[in-house]
């Protein structure tokens, strides 16, 4: 029986360890000379990250406050906004600074030089990520031809003898006159 519940701690000790290793798949630390790879939600590069600054070295009674980082538009889709999170750790791997950046309108290709602000790095980094945390894809409205829009979407009635009855683009109305059944379809012009 002891030998069972040693085994079953063990074993739930180890799988407590697999879920604390860090997930490859995700964006991934770079050197501070290295480009850092930021991932969309499939998993894809969106955005591509550089930095500007080259002295960082932080302490807990001075920490750095500003940066310059250069960031590109990695992916194969043009974003109305974009903003993210950039993470610094030291020669240990314990995170010791993060800060945002953001911007409007970036198209593909298109990079950007922004600051972080808020970001307080208070070691010597010795590497860095980014990840985005909203792309708001840029997409235009597809009309075709604004004055079919525009005509079907208005309400029309038709009025016999004072009764209304709605009328809809290409759909047919059946009415009674007389003795005999008419149907009227109302279609747009050519």
């Amino acid at each position: 029986m002891k030998i069972i519940m040693l085994a079953a701690l063990f074993a739930t000790t180890s799988l407590g360890v697999i879920a604390q290793q860090p997930n490859e798949s995700g964006e991934r630390r770079v050197a501070l000379t290295d480009t850092a790879v930021a991932l969309d939600a499939a998993g894809a590069s969106a955005l591509e990250g550089s930095l500007r600054t080259t002295g960082l070295n932080g302490t807990a009674d001075a920490p750095v406050t500003n940066i310059r980082m250069v960031v590109k538009n990695s992916s194969t889709v043009s974003y109305a906004f974009v903003s993210g999170l950039v993470t610094f750790y030291d020669t240990s791997g314990v995170r010791c600074g993060e800060g945002l950046f953001k911007a409007d309108a970036l198209a593909v290709g298109e990079a950007f030089e922004t600051d972080t602000p808020g970001i307080r790095i208070r070691c010597t980094p010795s590497t860095w990520r980014i990840i985005a945390t909203n792309l708001l894809p840029r997409v235009a409205p597809v009309v075709e031809n604004t004055a079919q829009v525009s005509r079907a979407s208005a309400n029309l009635l038709i009025s016999i003898d004072g009764e209304e009855h709605p009328l809809q683009i290409d759909r047919p109305l059946v009415l009674t006159l007389g003795n005999a059944q008419r149907t009227i379809v109302v279609r747009p012009a050519p």
